[in-house]
């Protein structure tokens, strides 16, 4: 994964608890989308689990609510999630690369990721996840690689420095619009089922 260095006016490297780095980030102001969202979508699910799932950013349903993936692409990974013998609150954790929902629904700009990121990596580092599944364009390229797409990483297997097993797949809002990708997804949630059992064993 891309390296996030922690600034002296924002290092974050001394929170030890979700909960601590929760209360921080909801009084965040460090990029405009604060001023245009309703609520801070921090992220929810296992502080322990083996699996995070990272999407782009809070939707409509998400800024509403304050949780993440509760729209339909949330409604259709909580099923893919089942299909696979896994439930989002026992076994996974679940974030985004902003935290405040972009106008319009539009992926975040690339300053705006930036500003964000340290939340998200030291959620990373609290949860310490064994696999972790970017969901989308803007997760992989704010996460691995800028230059990068979707489609022909999906489905390939990386490992981030610290060993994290690292899977990335198309969105579930882009499967709500183009069935074909359905399959392909069912595929690379095999493969995490399976790395996540490995795990569970070990």
């Amino acid at each position: 994964m891309n390296p996030v260095i922690y600034r002296p006016d924002h290092n974050l490297s001394e929170i030890n608890s979700l909960a601590e780095l929760k209360d921080l980030t909801v009084r965040c102001a460090r990029c405009a989308l604060r001023d245009g969202c309703s609520r801070v979508v921090f992220g929810e699910g296992n502080p322990n689990a083996r699996l995070m799932l990272i999407g782009e950013g809070p939707g409509a349903d998400e800024d509403r609510l304050g949780r993440p993936f509760v729209g339909r692409a949330g409604q259709l990974l909580d099923k893919i999630l089942e299909a696979i013998s896994l439930e989002r609150f026992a076994h996974t954790y679940i974030a985004n690369v902003v935290k405040c929902r972009p106008p319009g629904n539009r992926a975040p700009r690339p300053e705006e990721a930036q500003a964000c990121l340290p939340w998200l990596y030291r959620q990373i580092e609290l949860v310490s996840p064994g696999i972790i599944v970017l969901l989308g364009n803007s997760a992989l390229r704010n996460l691995v690689d800028p230059d990068t797409s979707i489609t022909p990483m999906r489905g390939q297997w990386l490992v981030s420095k610290s060993g994290i097993k690292i899977m990335p797949t198309f969105h579930p809002s882009a499967l709500l619009r183009d069935s074909g990708k359905k399959r392909p997804v069912w595929e690379d949630f095999q493969k995490v089922r399976d790395e996540f059992l490995r795990l569970a064993e070990s």
